[in-house]
């Protein structure tokens, strides 16, 4: 899996993929706890061959996403994932990289 673009707006990546005909699906992230990497509204694409662009947590659990965004491009059934720790007893024992992420993934159609 390999970012297969020069850095562009994913959005807009997803609409030339789809009138290539590929398959896509989008992440996006919905909900921010704590120290996450990107803000709600962040995207990542994905093509039915694993090819992304953009960010949903600059690197931290890009390939989790890319991987449950294969399952949906697959199963056509939209996925609501949940990545970092459970609530905020992270923050009172100082873990520096707590924190909590929510995206949602859907097919392009």
């Amino acid at each position: 899996m390999s970012n297969v673009e020069d850095i562009q707006d994913p959005l807009s990546i997803a609409e030339k993929w789809k009138q290539e005909g590929r398959e896509v699906a989008i992440a996006t992230v919905v909900q921010t706890w704590g120290s996450a990497p990107r803000p709600v509204g962040s995207h990542l694409v994905i093509d039915g061959e694993g090819n992304f662009q953009g960010s949903v947590s600059g690197g931290c659990v890009e390939g989790a996403v890319v991987s449950e965004a294969l399952d949906v491009i697959g199963a056509g059934q939209s996925k609501m994932l949940e990545f970092g720790v459970a609530d905020e007893t992270a923050w009172r024992v100082g873990l520096s990289c707590g924190g909590k992420i929510s995206v949602f993934v859907e097919r392009l159609v």
